[in-house]
């Protein structure tokens, strides 16, 4: 009997798992993977500083799936399939170990992303899995037997990579990735498939113009910032750069607001407060006792909020205040001028930048065209989806390529468990 043909399309986090995962699962299934650029696994190799941030430590799905801007429902069932301690286990059976940091992040013990990929190379090798480079698709037509009558010899996809050269496939993985990659396939319009609009998600705020940027470097713990004007807020580290701002809080906004954000055309103003926690009325309420206690130092040297010191020299420039003036000697102006900076710093936003290798898309195929329990399409037989390009994105942290192992896994055992029948 012929061997039944998996093609894989794109070969990045999802692909190669969904790739290697049901050559595998079935022995007897012929697995192409196609990579349009002449480099594998390319997010992989510079994620987490060059350490691979593989998963997050978290074994609860209730848990987990918070960290989903978009998708957390469709996560909630794909992880009761494949989830962390399945993703921890894949890769140390296969000599991988994985240890755990204390913002729950989890990396390779060797803290080398090459020891990611040379496991999944080693699977696709050991595997015989056939990879194919600089391999860009160009169309994809799909045969569809009108009669009802079976055909064994009509492959159900033809997949051309130029006018002339193709290949034909049983069933049909799309991995590509996301924004902008996912707008360059027009070929997906061939498939009849619902596409929500990509968008960047994960980026950081340009503040052109703005004295905050010659701070750059300096960053604050636990700060909080929000979108003047909507309900988008987020808290933690934030650091200054030489563009604007950056940091967890500003990323975890940035992607809980991409929709929104991008709707701004990136032109918002957003509120800091340095202090974290601390309200305006909060700090109001404890600004006696501060100038009490401190009233014979100076206000530069002695400060209750453990701000780095050029920020606070910052704010107090801002406030109207001298490094010089002592906390007793504070006009009342001053003083609400410094709780305001504190608590609201203004800032214009204008554009975005990426951030290193945590840029991911917020959109892609419509999740109500796939089940949730296979990944294959609803619409049609034999079309898996793995990874970003589906309608699913989550904040730094592993998220994403906890999804990438989770869908290319179920698709992967799909595939395999089709091609017995």
């Amino acid at each position: 009997m012929k061997r039944k043909h998996l093609i894989v399309v794109g070969g990045g986090a999802a692909g190669f798992f969904a790739a290697v995962n049901a050559a595998e699962m079935n022995s007897a299934l012929q697995v192409t993977l196609l990579e349009k650029s002449g480099k594998l696994l390319a997010k992989v190799a510079v994620s987490g500083g060059g350490r691979c941030n593989v998963t997050h430590h978290c074994f609860e799905i209730e848990d987990m799936i918070r960290n989903y801007p978009r998708g957390a429902r469709f996560l909630k069932k794909a992880f009761h399939h494949f989830f962390t301690p399945d993703t921890i286990q894949w890769f140390h059976q296969r000599g991988v170990p994985l240890k755990v940091e204390k913002d729950g992040r989890m990396f390779p013990v060797s803290n080398r992303s090459e020891t990611i990929i040379d496991c999944l190379l080693k699977a696709a090798n050991r595997l015989g899995v056939d990879i194919r480079l600089h391999s860009p698709v160009s169309r994809i037509s799909v045969y569809r037997n009108e009669t009802g009558i079976s055909n064994e010899a009509q492959k159900r996809f033809t997949v051309y990579l130029s006018d002339t050269a193709f290949l034909e496939a049983d069933y049909l993985c799309l991995a590509c990735g996301g924004y902008p990659k996912l707008a360059q396939y027009n070929w997906l319009q061939e498939l009849s498939l619902q596409i929500k609009p990509p968008v960047p998600s994960l980026f950081t705020f340009n503040i052109p113009g703005s004295g905050i940027t010659e701070l750059m470097g300096i960053s604050v713990n636990a700060a909080s910032i929000k979108v003047a004007g909507t309900k988008l807020r987020s808290e933690g580290p934030l650091l200054i750069t030489h563009w604007g701002l950056s940091g967890p809080a500003v990323l975890r906004l940035s992607a809980w607001g991409a929709i929104e954000l991008a709707q701004r055309q990136y032109q918002f103003t957003v509120l800091v407060n340095w202090t974290g926690a601390l309200s305006e009325q909060q700090l109001q309420q404890s600004w006696p006792e501060w100038r009490n206690t401190f009233a014979t130092r100076k206000i530069f040297q002695h400060q209750p909020f453990a701000l780095p010191a050029r920020l606070w020299h910052y704010l107090l420039q801002k406030s109207g205040i001298d490094d010089s003036q002592r906390w007793g000697d504070l006009l009342q102006k001053q003083q609400n001028a410094l709780i305001q900076w504190l608590t609201a710093s203004s800032f214009e936003v204008k554009g975005k930048t990426t951030f290193k290798e945590e840029f991911v898309t917020c959109g892609g195929i419509d999740l109500s065209e796939i089940d949730v329990n296979t990944m294959q399409s609803k619409n049609q037989p034999g079309l898996f989806f793995a990874g970003e390009m589906m309608d699913v994105d989550g904040i730094t942290g592993g998220f994403n390529f906890q999804h990438a192992w989770t869908s290319g896994w179920i698709a992967a055992k799909s595939i395999a468990n089709i091609a017995d029948t």
